[in-house]
């Protein structure tokens, strides 16, 4: 569509006010995300900048947001942790121009054929993870860096923190940000339209400010002073392998988390669909240029992708304007960041961890389909116990096992009545476990007439269906009348 005097007054009329609605709720994730990932406040909004006027101008998915994600914070710790804070521009560089490549080699969809299983167990254990990191900043406690001890730890911590006035101050401050958060979608709806986390955190802030309670703040030391673009003694970081699985993790990661929010985007609206290679292409030079300006790595983000939607936007022209609004709030208002407590920010950053973990959503899972479910938790255990990229691999491991589980399983379902008997296969009848199927139908001692009920079957060999067939002939010998629904060759079969 052209641009014209209409289009640009369309845009105006919702792109605009949506592009306002997402940059306030943007400041508040983009700094919480960063410093709770080892780093300075404003790389998280440098980020934010890149994912709007970068990603946000590319094609792709028009109406998805980008910047750092909860989801990523864990590992980028870890890296920080790990190689320094100088080396994660490097790290972010190199990821995205893995992305690049990946893109080019047009394999955006295949993202989407990792087991879903598997990516929401990493969701769940980054979640659980980042509980437990935050709740010891929540507390104003310093965490030990391992997430099972961190969370075996939490109770001692809060016992502690009640017993100072500081411990005290911090755990209000960060259990009122929660507390807003929780109860903010029953407030009216004219108030509604503020975004939650802004409120949460302009209010803590406020409190902390007027009662002088003595919490500590966001550090700040201006947007220019804190980027670290990388030099060339960081290239050395590349030649060492343990680097390069980070890198790969950011890659994979931060791809597949920004493609299935693209598909979960494009269910909300009714506009154009998402061009996955287009999309990771967009994502890959984003984390190249984030990279290059050495800040966070950037996904797309569902939380601020709907509120764009919900806000009314109808073009990337809203997104690419969230974007300058971060720009020009880190360029002239980045002293606000020093009002706000690390408790807030821990405290939204919980409730982010509890979003992720989902345990409604976990437990309907596990009634519907509990070998899934098991998927997921092991991913989740995985990482908790080890590390992200091990949790992964640990949950790949078990999608696959679960896979092979069900190519080889068969079940029979005998009921017998007065009126006869009806047997009912299930699952895949392949020539593995002929021996099991033949044994089941010779258990069956039929009360009458036979239905042989082969519906649910999703895969029927020519082995197992000679099997079936002679069986159903050896009954109608002997005078048993034997019914097959649908025929044998009917069901699918190599």
């Amino acid at each position: 569509m052209p641009w014209n005097p209409a289009r640009v007054r369309a845009v105006l009329r919702t792109d605009l006010p949506a592009s306002i609605t997402v940059f306030l709720v943007a400041v508040p994730l983009c700094v919480g995300v960063s410093v709770a990932s080892g780093a300075p406040a404003e790389l998280g909004l440098v980020t934010g900048i890149v994912g709007g006027l970068v990603a946000g101008a590319l094609p792709g998915s028009s109406l998805q947001v980008s910047g750092p994600a909860a989801g990523m914070t864990v590992l980028v710790h870890s890296a920080v942790t790990a190689y320094g804070l100088p080396a994660l521009g490097m790290l972010v560089l190199t990821a995205g121009l893995v992305q690049v490549v990946l893109a080019l080699l047009r394999l955006g969809r295949w993202f989407r054929a990792v087991s879903a299983a598997v990516v929401e167990g990493m969701l769940t254990g980054i979640g659980i993870v980042l509980i437990a990191s935050q709740g010891y900043v929540l507390l104003g406690r310093k965490a030990n860096g391992k997430a099972l001890s961190d969370l075996a730890g939490l109770p001692a911590a809060a016992v502690r923190a009640v017993d100072s006035a500081a411990g005290r101050a911090s755990l209000a401050v960060g259990a009122g940000v929660v507390a807003v958060l929780v109860l903010w979608k029953y407030v009216p709806r004219r108030l509604a339209l503020l975004p939650g986390p802004l409120v949460a955190v302009v209010l803590a802030a406020a409190v902390v400010r007027l009662l002088h309670l003595p919490v500590p703040t966001v550090r700040v030391d201006g947007l220019l002073d804190t980027l670290q673009p990388p030099g060339v003694e960081q290239l050395a970081l590349l030649l060492r392998p343990e680097a390069w699985g980070t890198v790969l993790a950011f890659a994979l990661i931060a791809s597949a988390e920004s493609l299935f929010s693209a598909s979960a985007v494009d269910h909300m609206h009714a506009g154009p669909r998402t061009a996955y290679n287009r999309e990771l292409l967009a994502q890959g030079i984003g984390n190249a240029v984030a990279g290059a300006l050495g800040a966070l790595p950037m996904t797309a983000v569902i939380v601020r992708s709907a509120a764009n939607v919900q806000a009314g936007a109808r073009t990337k022209a809203s997104r690419i304007l969230h974007g300058v609004w971060l720009l020009l709030f880190a360029l002239a208002l980045p002293g606000l960041l020093h009002l706000v407590p690390l408790a807030a920010l821990a405290g939204l950053l919980v409730h982010a961890g509890g979003k992720l973990v989902a345990p409604r959503a976990r437990l309907r899972l596990w009634r519907a389909d509990r070998s899934e479910a098991l998927v997921l938790l092991a991913t989740a255990m995985g990482i908790v116990t080890t590390n992200l990229l091990e949790g992964v691999a640990i949950g790949l491991v078990a999608a696959l096992a679960k896979t092979a589980w069900d190519v080889t399983h068969i079940r029979l379902h005998v009921e017998q009545s007065a009126a006869g008997t009806v047997v009912r296969v299930h699952g895949n009848a392949t020539f593995v476990k002929l021996p099991t199927l033949v044994d089941r139908l010779e258990d069956v001692t039929p009360t009458g007439p036979v239905e042989l009920d082969l519906s649910a079957l999703t895969h029927l060999d020519a082995a197992c269906r000679q099997a079936l067939t002679a069986w159903a002939d050896q009954h109608r010998r002997r005078g048993v009348p034997v019914t097959v629904r649908p025929k044998p060759e009917l069901v699918k079969s190599s």
